[in-house]
């Protein structure tokens, strides 16, 4: 049973059920479920989207003490593919597995994944008792079938049903929809092999595995520490610390910096202060690190940097300038060296105020333009922003000294626009990352357009390697919706 939960009340609603699989305790679920999924908004599937190859693996909890098993669970984008196909099988000579009768065989149809997996997309009924069966026509959609990629490996696994649910193998075979779908007649031969070198229950010594690019995103956390903000001791300030709430900083840190962690595998984040007295010596630093290590200034996770963002509260002096251009070049250092799209850079700057080194700050980002970053701006506090929105480039693409920036990285957000007046924190939060986040996608993909990078590969069609021991024969009648 698959439940979801809003945003503003949390509350968890039913979304949709699987079928029922009986006596099994491996099941493989046809069912699929289709959600809308957006990049900037705190959703649970987050955790499933950016995790290696889009699959999540977690123990089931239960009964205290016991093993209750583990839910996999695999998300893939699907396509704007709204074919459906009318597929219709009959066997003929299919292998005797029964030792009273013949067989009850039934198929089961396998979509490949991007990583060379398999997943289920289809079963058919039961036909009992018989050699040569003819399975109902069935309508599916060709997303579901292949994701509306005509060349996807297509496989089919022709089982014999068992009551007790150990399911004997009879054989398999693969095709795709292009070549269903091409033939001269409706009806087409397979033949069915079984595999005498291979388990029933694993494929892998089947295909061979092919591996994308990943992409690693790396969230680097920037804070105003000048004096404008005002005493952090004092209510009035935008750096309190209060027992009850969260101040703006910590709120637009937090609302941000949660949904971004989810695209990190290694959850470490840099965390950056500037416009601060250091101590002992109370030297002025525009770009130093927020858990006082210079040389590793990483955070483990939003709540390490919340921390750090507190205990740095305690010891620096809040004094200034406002001076953006350290942070941004000291993120674009890391970013030039890595420009084959494996990698890409989002630096989050809180301030509060007037930016003093604007010249400098514009340059930055017209040279930051061309590497594998962007850069979101919350302004926080009552103060105009008049800097920080023409930083923005959506009215005019934004230069320095007669050059202009390659593409817009720049989104700006006042928090103040986005802060529920009702005091409802969560939907402040769920409120500005939304807005501060939208634009990332597209800014990640004007930048791999730009360079010619593009996704890798699909996985190689399935091709059996042992020898046959069998071959019955299955056909197919296709006819296009």
């Amino acid at each position: 049973v698959l439940y979801t939960q809003g945003i503003a009340n949390r509350e968890w609603r039913e979304f949709g059920r699987t079928e029922v699989i009986d006596n099994t305790l491996n099941p493989d679920f046809v069912r699929k479920f289709i959600l809308d999924y957006f990049f900037e908004e705190r959703q649970n599937l987050r955790e499933i989207v950016g995790s290696l190859g889009s699959r999540l693996e977690k123990p089931l909890i239960g009964i205290p003490g016991k093993k209750c098993g583990t839910i996999i669970v695999r998300a893939e984008e699907l396509s704007n593919c709204r074919e459906s196909v009318m597929l219709q099988f009959c066997g003929n000579k299919l292998d005797k597995k029964d030792f009273f009768g013949k067989s009850d065989p039934f198929l089961v149809f396998y979509r490949s994944n991007e990583d060379g997996s398999y997943t289920i997309c289809h079963k058919t009924e039961v036909v009992k008792n018989t050699l040569d069966p003819v399975w109902q026509a069935f309508k599916i959609p060709v997303r579901a079938l292949c994701n509306g990629d005509y060349d996807r490996s297509i496989k089919v696994e022709v089982y014999d049903w068992d009551r007790d649910g150990g399911h004997d193998f009879i054989g398999e075979f693969s095709t795709s929809y292009r070549e269903m779908s091409r033939s001269q007649s409706q009806f087409h031969i397979y033949e069915v092999i079984f595999f005498i070198h291979t388990h029933v229950h694993t494929h892998t010594h089947l295909y061979f595995h092919t591996s994308n690019k990943v992409l690693t995103i790396n969230f680097t956390v920037a804070i105003d520490f000048t004096a404008s903000n005002g005493n952090p001791s004092q209510p009035t300030s935008l750096h309190y610390m209060s027992p009850y709430q969260l101040n703006d900083y910590a709120m637009a840190l937090r609302a941000v910096g949660e949904i971004i962690q989810d695209y990190d595998s290694d959850k470490m984040f840099p965390a950056l202060g500037f416009g601060a007295k250091l101590p002992p010596d109370g030297r002025v630093s525009h770009e130093f690190a927020l858990n006082g290590n210079p040389q590793n200034p990483y955070c483990n996770g939003i709540e390490g940097v919340m921390e750090a963002y507190y205990q740095s509260l305690k010891s620096v002096r809040l004094y200034g300038p406002t001076h953006f251009s350290p942070v941004i070049n000291h993120v674009a250092r890391y970013a030039s060296a890595v420009t084959d799209g494996s990698q890409y850079f989002i630096l989050l700057i809180i301030s509060d105020g007037v930016i003093t080194d604007m010249a400098q700050t514009k340059e930055s980002i017209v040279n930051a333009a061309s590497l594998p970053m962007s850069i979101i701006i919350v302004g926080v506090g009552p103060a105009e922003f008049d800097e920080m929105i023409e930083l923005d480039g959506d009215e005019e693409r934004i230069s320095s000294q007669g050059r202009y920036a390659e593409r817009d990285i720049v989104q700006f957000v006042p928090f103040r626009d986005y802060i529920d007046r009702r005091g409802n924190h969560i939907l402040s939060m769920a409120r500005l990352a939304k807005e501060v986040l939208a634009e990332i996608p597209d800014q990640f993909l004007s930048y791999m357009r730009t360079r010619g990078i593009k996704p890798g590969p699909l996985p190689p069609p399935y091709t059996p390697c042992p020898p046959p021991a069998i071959h019955p024969l299955l056909t197919r009648r296709v006819s296009r919706i």
